[in-house]
């Protein structure tokens, strides 16, 4: 890998990336490796986005993480340290906390070096320094380093994936050091002992469950006055949303439905709580009997994300962009300058590294081949047109009507959500007669031993009974979830999935004890009711032995 952040000189590729998270890192990597082997470039920009670096060797950590890194590593080091247990032995909290944010930089660290080792093998030129166009240039790049000098880069071909940036209400006095987004939660410099969540999407539900399992006291503020709608709303199915809330519930979070943040007070002392003040939704006074404020000593503001394009200067390329700052392209992933394309969250919703990274890899395709976009035969009602999936303003979550077999969607919270294909709800507004089979954690002999709250369901067209959806709560959701795609991609049936061997002890059972209960729905209330029991006396039991 070519290192030229020092050069003053023109430089000319192939192939120019701006931003290096997972959709620049793969479409680079793809461009560079046969069959292409194209010359190519990548920018990264980490000291001007304020992400994790390692000021020793200047290097950065995030490289080729998605925007959700910190939350990932956090949540696993909260399941690996003991946050009471250290308290107990008399650990100061500046302790604790290091202790925490040094395993989530080893677990950084490991990815970051990992991805400069696959971009040297490609020969890929790493460039560190801020890029934008420059006026009156047929899409010339002006790069800014960190020292302030600048000089120019021209790529035959430009993908910008500079990804997504934390939407801030303005009524909101983010500081970076009790009031965060979920950008700058990553400065977070102590373990915080009581913390507020405004947000009922996929990153609030994420932080929510992390800072409870460390052992902070957590308030939800979500603004539905029914908080399993809100999790419906990012396209949860119904028992799924229920059971990852009762989850949320039976952790010790407290939500505050129906509420919205009016106002915060922030003490000049730091040591000093903070005051949230809480209105209604859409404004005015709280019913009766319900918190007109709460106390905390970190926020978090994890309330949506826009396109991080503002900067680019895209006017001076011709490059346009739809309302909320979105780059608009084609079916080929090209924008309105065609020798500039566009892939990942600067395209918009949804929003997820796994999209991003297939429309990077489609964009470079594109690029270098003759390739058309892949078009169905009109008489197949099952082909999907693109695996690109609908970004953009038009992009909806809840129904994925357009194209509901794009791509599968996985919550990291704890325990995991997942899901993939149509729920039911979605199936009947599309004029598709489903069922449901769903099988219990409790059920299989791995969920009863180690994890036993969770589901995982399985709708079915009853016409055919090919399964056409699969909705899963409960560890190792985001994991099992791929099987289940190609489940639906291949419209199994719930006879093939009773018919398979599984391994023992493993959570892919759950799969044909689904199955199973879609073609018996009667005998499968009669087992899931009995494992309801058994988990109930062994939970009873756990308790008497703890005494």
């Amino acid at each position: 890998m070519t290192d030229v952040r020092n050069s003053d000189s023109n430089n000319s590729f192939d192939l120019v990336v701006v931003g290096a998270g997972p959709v620049g890192i793969q479409a680079a990597l793809t461009a560079a490796r046969p069959p292409f082997s194209k010359n190519v470039c990548i920018v990264d920009a980490p000291r001007f986005t304020g992400v994790l670096m390692d000021e020793r060797e200047n290097k950065d950590l995030s490289i080729g993480g998605p925007t959700g890194l910190f939350s990932k590593a956090l949540r696993d080091t909260s399941k690996r340290i003991g946050v009471n247990m250290l308290r107990e032995m008399g650990l100061r909290e500046d302790s604790v906390w290091n202790e925490i944010v040094n395993a989530c930089i080893d677990l950084a660290t490991a990815n970051a070096d990992d991805v400069f080792r696959q971009l040297d093998l490609a020969g890929v030129t790493y460039m560190e320094g801020f890029a934008e166009f420059q006026n009156d240039s047929d899409a010339l790049l002006r790069i800014t380093k960190s020292d302030g000098t600048s000089f120019n880069l021209n790529g035959e071909q430009i993908l910008l994936a500079t990804g997504s940036k934390a939407f801030r209400p303005s009524n909101i006095p983010f500081d970076g050091k009790r009031i965060f987004d979920s950008d700058s939660i990553n400065s977070l410099d102590r373990l915080p002992r009581k913390v507020a969540i405004t947000g009922s999407g996929i990153i609030a539900v994420e932080y929510a469950k992390i800072f409870r399992n460390l052992g902070a006291d957590v308030t939800l503020l979500i603004r539905d006055n029914v908080p399993r709608n809100a999790l419906m709303k990012i396209g949860l199915d119904k028992d799924v949303a229920s059971a990852l809330l009762a989850d949320i519930v039976r952790s010790g979070i407290n939500i505050e439905r129906g509420a919205q943040l009016k106002s915060i007070t922030a003490p000049e002392n730091p040591l000093s709580p903070m005051t949230i003040e809480l209105e209604a939704k859409g404004g005015g006074v709280r019913p009766a009997g319900t918190a007109t404020e709460v106390k905390c000593d970190c926020y978090l503001a994890a309330v949506g994300r826009q396109a991080n394009t503002a900067k680019l200067n895209l006017d001076a390329a011709g490059i346009e962009t739809d309302e909320y700052g979105c780059i608009s392209v084609n079916n080929k992933l090209q924008t309105s300058n065609p020798k500039v394309f566009a892939a990942g969250d600067v395209l918009g919703r949804p929003f997820l590294a796994s999209t991003g990274i297939a429309q990077g890899v489609a964009a470079v395709d594109f690029m270098f081949t003759e390739n058309e976009p892949f078009q169905c035969d009109p008489e197949d009602g099952s082909c999907i047109e693109s695996n690109l999936g609908t970004a953009g303003a038009n992009f909806d979550p809840t129904s994925l009507a357009s194209n509901p077999f794009s791509f599968p969607v996985g919550i990291w919270s704890s325990p995991e959500a997942s899901y993939f294909g149509l729920s039911a709800q979605q199936a009947k507004e599309n004029g598709i007669d489903v069922g449901e089979g769903i099988a219990l954690y409790s059920e299989c002999l791995r969920g009863v031993m180690f994890s036993p709250n969770g589901l995982l369901k399985l709708v079915f067209d009853k016409s055919d009974n090919a399964i056409i959806g699969v909705h899963i709560v409960g560890d190792d959701a985001c994991e099992l979830i791929h099987y289940g795609m190609e489940l639906v991609r291949s419209r199994c049936t719930l006879q093939n999935v009773t018919s398979q061997m599984y391994t023992a002890v493993t959570f892919h059972e759950l799969y044909r004890i689904a199955a199973a209960a879609g073609l018996d729905e009667a005998a499968a209330r009669k087992r899931r009711a009995a494992a309801g029991q058994a988990l109930t006396a062994l939970n009873r039991r756990k308790r008497f032995t703890s005494w």
